[in-house]
């Protein structure tokens, strides 16, 4: 039997944190929605754009993913470093895009950190150069 601080629990919480953000480098929301855990709490900095907390995945869809497509051209979120301990993914990576309403390009760091509960997203507590993206805004 597999215990959450083992290489292979590990391992399985990490794969499914990146595989949300294949899917959602894919435009496959509905996928990511469905790794979301009905209850999940959703963190955004705060000062950014999305700044607030967003309780279930409709309010993440229509609070984050919806503005994202709406707002933004060409969004990235692109992790470069994921690492794992028990039931907490930490990913450090950058967000790229072009507001739309202005034409700015955007470059900014970010990190996340989740917390998994029965092999679903549960908590995202998102850490963002909020002041990149708020400038690409202006």
């Amino acid at each position: 039997m597999t215990t959450p601080n083992t290489p292979t629990a590990t391992t399985d919480v990490a794969t499914l944190v990146r595989s949300a953000y294949d899917l959602f480098a894919r435009g496959d929301i509905p996928a990511v929605l469905e790794l979301i855990d009905p209850e999940v709490e959703w963190i955004e900095a705060e000062g950014g754009p999305f700044a607030g907390t967003y309780r279930g995945p409709q309010a993440v869809l229509e609070g984050v993913f919806g503005r994202i497509g709406s707002e933004w051209e060409n969004f990235v979120v692109q992790p470069e470093t994921v690492v794992a301990q028990g039931d907490t993914v930490i990913a450090v990576g950058t967000y790229r895009g072009t507001y739309r309403a202005t034409s700015k390009p955007m470059e900014a760091r970010f990190a996340h950190v989740w917390e998994m509960s029965d092999g679903r997203l549960r908590r995202l507590e998102q850490i963002a150069d909020s002041a990149m993206l708020n400038a690409a805004m202006r």
